[in-house]
């Protein structure tokens, strides 16, 4: 099992973003990296990236939030347009940190959180890694077995322990042996918040306009992609079971300025379950090293 590094001491802040309350804590000097976490239950800035900021920050001042909707920050998320609602609130952070632009880092929801700010102002954005972004080929073909469990963690008989162990050991990573039963317990806990649980942040669109919602978070339908010149790295698990493998090749093909890292025996959590690779991948690409 890979040795989890100690966090080391970082500044906290609640801080008032686009009408939003957004939990951030910070370390380190240098350019600013915002990490973006992904949208399973219980899934928060710091515990996703846990293995990772130590590392990053040797070089960068990295800051992590809390998505609107998740962790201490507010709860709720606009479902008719959730990746752009996030967006905003990201925005909307950097306006508050006095940040004209910054590198983007995002996992999965968090992944595409950045894509659609750099979409919507690439003015804003350095850089760009990516792992196993959603809204990449979302509205080709069914769920993946990962996706329709994460989707499914708040419907039925409601969040319980053995769902999102489930859903993190079977369907999150390759090898569930890399996951401590701390971790599980910690995102279970936060799973069942009680505001969480009134207004899951992560939902399968519904109702009358749910064709468009499901529409405008595809990113593969967006003609501005072919014009985004922000220099983007995508990691991609091999392995990966809630967004296929296959949306690296996607971006590459429609993006002017995109990389494609492919993480043998590996799933979705790939800076969890590579935190070596991926802290070095990472570092070296915002760093200005190809």
């Amino acid at each position: 099992m890979t040795t989890t590094p100690a966090l080391p001491e970082m500044r906290e802040s609640l801080v008032d973003a686009a009408g939003k309350k957004i939990f951030v804590a910070e370390t380190g000097d240098g350019p600013p990296v915002l990490l973006l976490h992904g949208g399973g239950p219980g899934a928060s800035g710091v515990s996703n990236y846990r293995r990772n900021i130590a590392a990053l920050a040797e070089h960068f001042r990295v800051i992590v939030p809390d998505l609107p909707g998740y962790g201490r920050s507010t709860k709720g998320v606009d479902a008719t347009d959730p990746f752009g609602y996030l967006a905003d609130g990201i925005r909307g952070l950097l306006d508050a940190l006095g940040l004209d632009r910054a590198h983007l880092v995002g996992n999965s929801y968090g992944g595409a959180c950045a894509l659609r700010l750099a979409l919507d102002t690439p003015e804003r954005v350095e850089r760009m890694v990516l792992m196993g972004p959603g809204g990449v080929g979302t509205s080709r073909g069914l769920p993946t077995p990962g996706l329709k469990s994460l989707l499914a963690y708040y419907g039925g008989d409601g969040p319980s322990r053995a769902k999102l162990e489930k859903f993190i050991r079977e369907y999150l990573v390759f090898n569930a042996a890399q996951i401590p039963d701390s971790v599980i317990d910690e995102r279970y806990e936060a799973s069942v918040d009680p505001e969480v649980v009134a207004a899951p942040p992560l939902r399968r669109p519904s109702g009358p306009g749910a064709l468009k919602t499901l529409l405008r978070m595809d990113f593969t339908r967006d003609a501005r992609l072919a014009r985004l010149a922000v220099p983007t790295l995508v990691v991609w698990g091999a392995r990966d079971k809630v967004n296929r493998p296959s949306g690296g090749a996607a971006l590459v093909e429609r993006m002017p300025d995109c990389d494609l890292y492919v993480v043998a025996n590996t799933g979705h959590w790939v800076q969890f379950e590579r935190p070596d690779l991926f802290n070095r991948l990472c570092a070296d690409f915002l760093g200005g090293t190809r």
